[in-house]
């Protein structure tokens, strides 16, 4: 039975959108192909169903010439159906088709989703997989979930294409490529399954294949999670607190950046799944630690080789450690969304700056630093506050407030 809530839809004629994965269509799919007017799909989509002659069929190359030609279809009276690989509602032409400025009323009749297939080959569960896409849409993203996850039980599927193609993610990571496994022409006669270790003749064979579209990646160096997930693509380990105690970490002397200040600067950085955080003079690796809890791939970068408990700190959560003293050790680093500057002074955070990362943020312990500090950053908006906090301590019979030293969080956001 179905029932509407408010106005029925408009007698315009149907857009069936059709997933279709090389196996034969249902009698519902079969028969909205039957009766359309316009068929849009890829050449091999077309090709395959060997379509009656007259009806006009639209190759989905340019895809708002492809829109245009449905809405034009639509508006002549003419039932059109779409084409597309496995689930069309899974980073699929659903979202194209029924949003922006001609949203059009859609029937999905989806098949098994690439992601659905390429984790069924492998044998195991993906509940708990990220899952990012790449296809018509930047590499670095998905470039920086890799990072974040390398070398961890997390499972991360990347939808490919021809630009973000699995040579380039072998390339552009470098030795920060996991292992992957990647599915070719998923779902066609012709497929194919491949590994890419992370040895130097794995990569160099990665980089030199000409993958065949689609393709798909998935890392390869998962185990089973040990707890059912409630939520698709949440890892088990997701963190339940920031911002965490001073003794969650070692540090020498008080070297680290403080709980309090520490909440600040996260705000400002603003790290999440999918960004790359740069934490400059990073100390005890708190800051660097905490993005990566939060899911950003995080590097630390530290002159000081006594200070071990940065390894330690960054522990189980895949923080990069660069020993080096910047700015010299900033060159050739991966392009950060973000940097964090615990110290090092405005020379360096002109070299940051200069990279150009979406956000910076510094904080400074002395009055005199500022200025030069927010001169160090040229074409950026920038905040700047003093955060004075105090704590509340025993003191006999009653309390007192226990001053800590003011520090100065600047922050500069790209216009």
């Amino acid at each position: 039975m179905t029932g509407w809530f408010g106005e029925p839809p408009g007698g315009w004629p149907p857009v069936t959108v059709i997933g279709y994965d090389g196996s034969a269509l249902s009698a519902e799919a079969a028969a909205a192909v039957a009766g359309a007017g316009l068929v849009v799909g890829g050449s091999r989509h077309l090709a395959a169903l060997m379509l009656v002659s007259g009806v006009e069929t639209v190759i989905m190359g340019n895809l708002d010439a492809a829109v245009a030609r449905i809405v034009a279809a639509r508006s002549e009276g003419r039932p059109s159906v779409v084409l597309a690989s496995g689930d069309p509602g899974f980073f699929g032409i659903v979202r194209r088709l029924t949003t922006g400025r001609d949203p059009i009323r859609v029937t999905v009749l989806p098949a098994r989703s690439s992601v659905a297939t390429a984790f069924g080959r492998l044998g195991v569960p993906w509940d708990d997989a990220v899952v990012v896409s790449a296809h018509g849409r930047p590499l670095r993203p998905a470039l920086n979930v890799l990072r974040r996850f390398a070398g961890t039980p997390q499972r991360v599927a990347v939808l490919t294409d021809a630009d973000s193609s699995p040579a380039r993610i072998v390339e552009d990571l470098g030795d920060d490529c996991p292992a992957l496994h990647v599915f070719e022409r998923l779902g066609e006669p012709d497929e194919r399954h491949s590994r890419i270790d992370r040895d130097d003749v794995s990569r160099k064979q990665a980089r030199e294949h000409a993958w065949e579209a689609p393709n798909l990646v998935v890392t390869a160096e998962a185990d089973v999670q040990p707890a059912a997930p409630w939520l698709l693509g949440e890892p088990g380990y997701a963190p339940e607190q920031w911002a965490l105690p001073d003794d969650a970490f070692l540090h020498r002397d008080g070297m680290l950046t403080k709980r309090d200040v520490r909440a600040v600067v996260l705000a400002r950085l603003a790290p999440r799944r999918g960004c790359l955080i740069w934490d400059v003079g990073a100390g005890s690796g708190s800051v660097a630690v905490e993005c990566a809890r939060l899911g950003a791939a995080a590097i630390a970068i530290e002159q000081d080789p006594e200070r071990n408990f940065l390894a330690d700190n960054a522990g189980p959560w895949n923080v990069k450690l660069v020993r080096g003293s910047a700015p010299e050790a900033l060159v050739g680093l991966p392009q950060p969304d973000a940097v964090f500057v615990g110290g090092g002074g405005p020379e360096v955070v002109a070299a940051v700056a200069a990279v150009r990362p979406e956000r910076v943020v510094v904080a400074l312990a002395t009055l005199e630093r500022v200025a030069p500090t927010v001169a160090a950053l040229q074409g950026y908006d920038v905040d700047t506050v003093m955060l004075q906090v105090s704590h509340l301590h025993p003191l006999g019979e009653g309390h007192r407030l226990a001053p800590a030293n003011p520090v100065f969080v600047i922050s500069g956001v790209l216009p």
